[in-house]
């Protein structure tokens, strides 16, 4: 059974919850994945808990040592199409293991490739609104470590010579925009 996009009439795997050629999201369909269910339990009881301090440098390690960027690396070193296609095919590989529950905070939900060179990842922080968050530490924090993960990770070195943009897009529990960060080429080629 195939999920049909609606925007752009493109089949994607029944699991995926975003276009694999648009980045457009798909209709729902009520098929409960084990990471669904281990994040509705990991929601539960962290709501429990009250109000807790957001730990950025947990944060920052799991968010920037995600294994995606490790996947898409090995695929741009293996192929010959053009970089939108390659990010593409990447975008799709990656949501199709989406939802991806980062940490107890943090729940990639998918990657998206963008025209000119571009890839975004969605992330959303599942146990904080955004009023909870102090949004000039998350910014001092978390965009100067994005900033050096893309200039020195070995790991992203594919990326910086096909001269990707990156961006990095947050939202609340409730689904509220929190920050985006975006990264371009530029700005991790000049230290």
């Amino acid at each position: 059974m195939k999920n049909v996009c609606q925007n752009c009439q493109t089949e994607n795997e029944i699991t995926s919850k975003y276009c694999s050629s648009c980045g457009y999201q798909l209709p729902k369909i009520e098929v409960e994945t084990s990471v669904e269910m281990d994040s509705k339990e990991t929601h539960a009881q962290s709501s429990q808990k009250g109000k807790r301090k957001l730990n950025f440098g947990a944060l920052l390690g799991i968010v920037i040592g995600v294994a995606v960027v490790s996947f898409a690396v090995n695929y741009f070193s293996k192929s010959s199409i053009a970089i939108d296609q390659k990010l593409s095919v990447v975008a799709s590989e990656i949501n199709k293991n989406c939802p991806m529950v980062i940490d107890q905070d943090i729940r990639l939900d998918n990657t998206v490739a963008m025209p000119n060179a571009t890839f975004q990842y969605n992330y959303t922080l599942v146990n904080y609104e955004k009023a909870q968050l102090n949004m000039e530490v998350v910014e001092q924090t978390l965009f100067p470590t994005l900033l050096e993960n893309a200039r020195t990770n070995p790991d992203m070195k594919e990326m910086r010579e096909a001269k990707v943009t990156i961006n990095y897009y947050y939202k609340d529990k409730k689904g509220e925009f929190v920050t985006k960060y975006v990264i371009t080429p530029d700005m991790y080629q000049n230290k």
